[in-house]
């Protein structure tokens, strides 16, 4: 494994239907839906969108009794980006698409097990398939960028992907600065397109809390510096928190009851980073931790996780990449 995987509103209308030929999806015609450069969008069929939306709610219904028997306070709810890499826009509009939950803020985080209710935020680790997936689907997803940064990606990744939300995976200063020129450039084509570009473009610090060679991320006793680097350097960028990607074996280690190495040494990186920034009150309330898959999102809610970022429960598991398509 390589990789992962509220501030202002977007656009969530949700289209209601479109067409493909597909003996797993169902076939309609729709004006609404954003199409690929074919003009066809394929629909997940009756029975794949009941499978997600029962794995949604089980997820959701998991955070929430997590959350509930956490004893860390919380001022909102642990927001859940589905990790969707790898899998047909159809299963993400079935779940953008998903029925309102009668609880919730519906802004899709996951405040109550009282039933779905539409899914927003979704993450990706791969340019290439993000960029045509924001082009294809809804304006309203909210996407997170969280696979391995490249520093000849960053500006396009900051710049065209449609409804970018964050990008989770920042682990050097230029990677910070092309980001925040990437989203310079995006509000420039905002000023000549009059298109809405929220101010900030919110990135989290990956931190190697883990300490495998082969892994991303800056090491704990340097993410200060670069947090600090991006709060005074980077203008267009707004630091949400810090992400860490867990040990495998310590991941399938975890349960509810036991603390992960990796989510203690995070929530440790975090409270020096506010320390040495000098956060306080709601800048240091709202200083996020984004830890917790499919694995063990429960135990990293248990140690205080803001954001969980579960794929397989939700999805499945995932095709090769070079069998995956995205219609």
């Amino acid at each position: 494994m390589t990789s992962t995987e509220e501030s202002s509103s977007l656009n969530d209308n949700h289209p209601s239907s479109s067409t493909a030929a597909d003996p797993d999806t169902t076939n309609t015609t729709s004006d609404t839906t954003p199409t690929s450069s074919a003009e066809t969008m394929t629909l997940a069929s009756p029975a794949r969108t009941a499978t997600l939306l029962a794995n949604l709610s089980s997820v959701t219904s998991r955070i929430a009794a997590a959350s509930a028997k956490s004893p860390v306070s919380r001022t909102k709810p642990v927001r859940l980006v589905a990790v969707s890499k790898l899998k047909p826009a159809s299963d993400i509009l079935a779940l953008y698409n998903a029925p309102s939950s009668p609880v919730g803020d519906g802004d899709g985080d996951s405040s109550s097990a009282a039933g779905v209710g539409p899914q927003l935020h979704f993450g990706e680790n791969y340019l290439q398939e993000l960029l045509e997936k924001s082009r294809i689907l809804p304006a309203g997803i909210r996407w997170h960028f969280i696979g391995g940064l490249q520093s000849n990606k960053c500006v396009s990744l900051a710049r065209d992907v449609r409804g970018l939300w964050a990008v989770e995976s920042v682990d050097t200063e230029k990677k910070a600065s092309l980001l925040d020129r990437g989203w310079g450039e995006r509000k420039q084509r905002q000023q000549q397109d009059d298109d809405d570009v929220e101010e900030k473009l919110r990135v989290f610090v990956q931190v190697n809390t883990s300490g495998e060679e082969n892994k991303a991320g800056v090491e704990p006793a340097n993410a200060p510096a670069l947090c600090r680097f991006v709060r005074e350097k980077c203008p267009r960028l707004h630091l949400q928190g810090l992400m860490t990607i867990g040990a495998i074996a310590r991941s399938k280690a975890t349960t509810p009851e036991t603390e992960n190495e990796d989510f203690v040494c995070l929530r440790q990186t975090r409270d020096a980073v506010i320390k040495e920034l000098g956060l306080e009150g709601d800048e240091a309330a709202s200083f996020e931790l984004s830890m917790g898959m499919s694995s063990d999102f429960e135990g990293a809610i248990m140690l205080g996780s803001d954001e969980v970022r579960v794929g397989t429960t939700i999805f499945g598991e995932r095709p090769p990449k070079s069998q995956a398509k995205i219609v």
